[in-house]
């Protein structure tokens, strides 16, 4: 079993994994523990933080606590178009801990050409979601989503995010996933709740939709490579992110930024700084990353602050 990215939802689904007592997870993810980190992220403490512990090591080093019997393959890497066969390959379930649409549906189409089940789960605010995707017998990602929504979304960081909405969202893929290692058909609905209402929405999820991109007509952009990829800029010491045209409101974003940092903006750009980062963000959706040449640090970056 593969779980993609080991944040708030990831982390989760991969200590209760453990204690259920799952054989093998491959756990992937691009980042390193933060103090910011632990308020969600129930699987790591202040020691990670303090030995600046990549989150797959760390969980890997925590699961090892708890069940010694969990063989657990961290992966310290951005899953990516040209990673994805060697990183979710082999997998029999993947369970969505990521953090921006491009990664969910780059897993999407790996999903749906393999007929590998997966599950789908976010969580920002009070809200969440959760479904699962069983290629050839549901509706995927891209029948329900044919495309990313569009301008800057809210993001953990920008939004905040309650632990137990997180919580819940990993507990219900957690126990899909062990209907599917049980031979059990999962519940096949699209799960929605919010904890601080108190509200909670299950509608049944549709079958493959005959027009979908991915399970309809085969088509993997995400897969292929045919979305742009970031690209470090040579002797800038910066990331350039432009792998989807989407139009963001930037007087708008300067909003949201305004109480995490120091944000300049004007028609043209905004200037939002973090150091030692500074992201530059236009209006197309494009943005240059300063500070780095590390392309997962700047996809976090991006995601954190600008939504994905």
């Amino acid at each position: 079993m593969a779980i993609a990215g080991c944040g708030a939802l990831g982390s989760f689904q991969a200590g209760a994994l453990a204690r259920a007592g799952v054989g093998t997870l491959r756990i992937i993810d691009r980042d390193y523990v933060e103090l910011s980190n632990l308020q969600r992220q129930w699987l790591f403490d202040e020691c990670d933080v303090e030995q600046g512990m990549p989150k797959a090591a760390a969980a890997a080093r925590k699961i090892a606590a708890i069940n010694a019997g969990v063989r657990v393959e961290p992966v310290i890497a951005d899953l990516t178009p040209s990673n994805v066969e060697d990183l979710l390959g082999g997998a029999g379930l993947i369970l969505d801990g990521t953090d921006n649409f491009e990664t969910r549906y780059l897993i999407n189409d790996f999903a749906v050409e393999h007929g590998i089940p997966w599950i789908y789960g976010a969580a920002v605010g009070s809200y969440g979601i959760a479904m699962p995707v069983i290629p050839g017998k549901t509706a995927c990602l891209r029948c329900i989503y044919p495309d990313p929504p569009s301008g800057a979304q809210p993001t953990c960081e920008t939004a905040g995010v309650l632990g137990t909405a997180t919580a819940l969202i990993a507990s219900l893929q957690v126990s899909e996933a062990i209907k599917i290692l049980c031979g059990v058909a999962p519940a096949s609905k699209i799960t929605t709740v919010d904890v601080w209402s108190g509200e909670i929405r299950q509608v049944t999820q549709p079958g493959p939709v005959a027009d979908c991109p991915a399970c309809g007509r085969r088509e993997f952009p995400y897969l292929n490579g045919e979305r742009r990829a970031p690209v470090s800029l040579c002797g800038q010491n910066a990331v350039q992110i432009h792998e989807m045209a989407r139009p963001i409101e930037l007087r708008d974003l300067a909003a949201r930024l305004a109480p995490l940092g120091a944000v300049r903006s004007n028609e043209f750009a905004l200037r939002f700084e973090v150091p030692p980062y500074l992201l530059t963000v236009f209006p197309d959706g494009r943005a240059i990353i300063k500070g780095t040449t590390d392309v997962g640090v700047a996809r976090s970056l991006y995601a954190r602050y600008i939504g994905a």
